[in-house]
């Protein structure tokens, strides 16, 4: 397995505090694993894999410097410290992520960008959860009680086509257009992340990838996979192996991180 740039531990099991005075107790595992895949020369993709922001960023395929545009961004989002941070602050480090990003592209006629997808810990109502972001196609998964959920909505044009109707999401996996994204962090413009928050809660498992990883398995194995390994180090390995079996066309992360224990 190679990684190109990964900030952070590989594979970690550590206990936080959370806010308040009851100051609950979260214990949490999780493994950072990325593979060039079977038909590209180089890696694009960067991660990050330390509280409080786990996330992939996947460099434009075709373009300059992808991995550099990629590793701005998790590098940036490497300077948030703490127990816990904010949309603001998540804000700020993709701001600087562009300005860092734009001083390469400028190099280029086409520029050069990523997309990227986050789960930081935030303070969410005077107790510890999630809040996850995305710009672009990488996804973050949420398995939960034996189901599988996609916590964030890809920045694409099949994804616009799904939402209109004109298109299934099985037909959207084959579309020709599936590699065209709508919104990135570089190329000049202004990082607009969505968000959304889930509640932090013993036995949760999140997984955070690129679209190398969702374009070789379907939901069914992906949830699979989270659901029959006992370690995130088992599951991350288990998902980039069955991606490069099943094709790995382009570079595959993934960043699988367990809820141990959120007790108040």
């Amino acid at each position: 397995m190679v990684i190109v740039t990964q900030i952070g531990r590989t594979n970690a099991r550590v206990r936080l505090e959370g806010p308040g005075a009851r100051g609950a107790a979260v214990v949490l595992s999780w493994s950072a694993v990325s593979h060039t895949g079977n038909r590209r020369t180089a890696n694009e993709d960067s991660s990050l894999s330390e509280p409080p922001v786990f996330a992939v960023a996947d460099g434009m395929g075709g373009h300059s410097a992808g991995d550099v545009a990629s590793a701005a961004v998790v590098g940036r989002l490497s300077a948030i410290t703490g127990a816990r941070t904010d949309a603001d602050t998540i804000e700020a480090a993709l701001e600087l992520a562009l300005a860092d990003i734009d001083r390469v592209g400028d190099e280029s006629v086409l520029g050069t960008g990523t997309t990227v997808t986050g789960a930081a810990l935030s303070e969410l109502e005077g107790e510890l959860g999630w809040l996850v972001f995305n710009i672009g196609d990488s996804r973050t998964y949420l398995y939960e009680h034996g189901a599988l959920q996609q916590l964030t909505v890809d920045h694409s044009v099949v994804q616009e086509l799904v939402d209109a109707g004109l298109i299934t999401r099985e037909q959207a996996e084959t579309h020709p257009d599936s590699n065209v994204i709508t919104r990135a962090v570089g190329f000049h413009e202004k990082p607009v992340p969505d968000y959304g928050t889930v509640a932090l809660a013993t036995g949760q498992r999140l997984l955070l990838c690129s679209d190398g990883l969702t374009k070789e398995l379907t939901e069914v194995g992906i949830q699979h996979y989270l659901a029959t390994t006992d370690t995130a180090d088992r599951a991350a390995v288990e998902l980039v192996t069955a991606a490069l079996a099943n094709g790995g066309r382009d570079n595959i992360t993934v960043v699988v991180v367990d809820v141990e224990a959120a007790d108040d």
